[in-house]
């Protein structure tokens, strides 16, 4: 479930990178977890697309990932 927030909105202080970046500056994604949503964007492109999920959809992507490790 896509939750429409406009992205001005989430403060550049709610941003963290992910622990499960590699760290190595290639496949690097920054989470915040701001107004009852999940937000995921690139580290290398702050200014580009954000994917927005509602809390539950945010639990069954990590659900996902989890059991389909690349």
């Amino acid at each position: 479930m896509n939750v429409e927030e406009p992205l001005a909105s989430v403060p550049e202080s709610a941003w963290f990178v992910s622990s499960y970046s590699s760290g190595a500056g290639g496949e690097c994604v920054e989470v915040a977890a701001w107004t009852g949503a999940l937000h995921v964007r690139d580290t290398k492109d702050k200014a580009g697309s954000v994917l927005s999920l509602a809390p539950d959809a945010w639990i069954d992507f990590v659900g996902f990932a989890a059991r389909h490790p690349v």
